[in-house]
């Protein structure tokens, strides 16, 4: 069975099947730290399903707004917490993470892989843009998230 987990202290996404790693990417978390309030700009542990997938067939740096493709980034470095090339939009199974759909929580591409491997993000997990379109392709709607 395939499963995600996310260290947060390593900033490091891990794709498992059957126990075994099969991939490892950099991210990004929250620059604010851990937590579940809304608004708080925090990235929830716990336990999470992926709810969504959104992006598929969309071309490398696709931007997203509302979760509907918009334009193409073009490449300039903005401060802009850009949501890029894909979505897996996640759902808290936790009582303290099920407001995550609710907060729009991610993970996803961004206009920041410079900034990748420390906390950066508004929440979400973000990733190289190479890196979500593989994630993204060997995963399905259900599989399992574990953000420790």
């Amino acid at each position: 069975m395939k499963y995600i987990s996310i260290s947060i202290g390593e900033e490091k996404i891990r794709l498992l099947d059957n126990e075994k790693v099969v991939a490892e990417y950099t991210i990004s978390s929250a620059a604010n730290g851990i937590g579940f309030d809304e608004g708080s700009y925090c990235t929830p542990t716990g336990r999470f399903v992926i709810q969504e997938k959104i992006g598929e067939g969309e071309p490398l740096h696709t931007i997203f707004k509302s979760r509907l493709p918009v334009g193409i980034w073009d490449g300039e470095i903005t401060a802009d917490d850009m949501i890029l090339t894909r979505i897996l939009r996640l759902h808290g199974l936790d009582p303290e993470n099920a407001n995550s759909m609710k907060r729009f929580i991610y993970i996803h591409g961004t206009n920041r892989e410079d900034m990748l491997g420390q906390p950066a993000s508004c929440g979400c997990i973000r990733m190289s843009n190479a890196d979500v379109i593989e994630l993204f392709d060997a995963i399905e709607l259900g599989t399992p998230v574990f953000i420790v």
